[in-house]
């Protein structure tokens, strides 16, 4: 039974999250690293994501009986009512945002709870079944852990957490196409409204070298604007010019299936090695950047705090 109800919070999903949060949490600590403070956000971003992971699986488990990946999940095979689903997911979030708002900052769990909002709210339940702009909507949620990494040490969210938030939200997307086009049969079976199934295979090539070629400008930003030092920059370069190479020789391809494969699997190594290197080669921003959002200003450049009170951000 324990198995089943981790199964349910999806492990290998909270594990890649994770993976990003660090990479935000330690280019914020600049190499002053408070441990205690990385476990508590790293376990209260986790439940709240698998709270997120659980509430999906219930959403989805008429579409999963559907599609080939996702059959035997524990929700279709009736493994866990639908009622201890919701509340065992309902659980997980209340207890991951009550550890984050215990041991971070406000800023912290408003971003932890409007990716949560965003990714059962309005893409798990609305825009995945409805829109082909699901992907898109969806790439918001998932690209908030590093955020929510970066801004629970650094009680701010800056320009270099707003660099993060585009670079995770562009990678999101040639990932997710990729995956759209390799399981594009599940998709179809299922009438789920992905780039693929709507426009072709075709144009979804085109939007993921678009993307990618956007996503590479936004990883050497990170250097640009100071905050990531020559041999992070020296990475994110290969790694992107080298990613940006496989998804164009998808002109070429006679096996899509194949050739999305390989594209996702080093999506995964591309935001990995990114995340390590922003990790262990960050640099202290010149004093002028600026503060867009901390947790008592909603607008400010460093040095000038302005009295309002920050009412809005998000996650997961």
């Amino acid at each position: 039974m324990f198995k089943q109800y981790l199964l349910l919070t999806k492990p290998g999903i909270i594990f890649g999250n994770l993976v990003s949060v660090a990479g935000g949490f330690f280019l914020a600590s600049q190499g002053n690293i408070d441990f205690s403070l990385f476990i508590a956000t790293a376990l209260g971003i986790s439940l709240v994501i698998a709270s997120g992971c659980v509430l999906n699986n219930y959403i989805d488990r008429d579409i999963d009986k559907k599609m080939e990946r996702t059959k035997n999940r524990v929700l279709v095979l009736g493994l866990i009512s639908p009622t201890a689903a919701i509340i065992y997911g309902c659980a997980l979030g209340i207890a991951g945002i009550a550890l984050l708002y215990a041991t971070t900052n406000l800023l912290t769990v408003m971003f932890s709870l409007g990716g949560f909002l965003i990714y059962v709210g309005l893409y798990s339940l609305y825009l995945k079944r409805n829109s082909v702009y699901g992907t898109l909507i969806g790439s918001l949620s998932g690209a908030a852990p590093p955020v929510i990494g970066y801004c629970a040490v650094s009680n701010q969210f800056d320009m270099g957490a707003a660099i993060l938030l585009v670079i995770f939200s562009l990678w999101q997307m040639p990932h997710s196409y990729a995956i759209a086009i390799f399981r594009l049969n599940d998709y179809r079976a299922a009438s789920i409204p992905v780039l693929p199934v709507e426009k072709g295979i075709l144009t979804t090539k085109k939007h993921i070298v678009l993307y990618i070629v956007a996503f590479v400008i936004a990883t050497l930003m990170l250097t640009f604007s100071g905050y990531a030092g020559n041999s992070y920059l020296a990475v994110a370069a290969v790694i992107g010019i080298y990613w940006l190479g496989m998804a164009l020789s998808g002109y070429k391809t006679s096996n899509d299936q194949r050739w999305a494969k390989k594209l996702f699997a080093f999506s995964i190594v591309t935001i990995t090695a990114l995340s390590v290197m922003m990790s262990v080669d960050f640099k202290n921003p010149a004093p002028n950047h600026e503060i867009f959002l901390t947790s008592n200003s909603f607008f400010s450049k460093a040095g000038q705090p302005k009295d309002h009170f920050c009412t809005i951000a998000w996650q997961i």
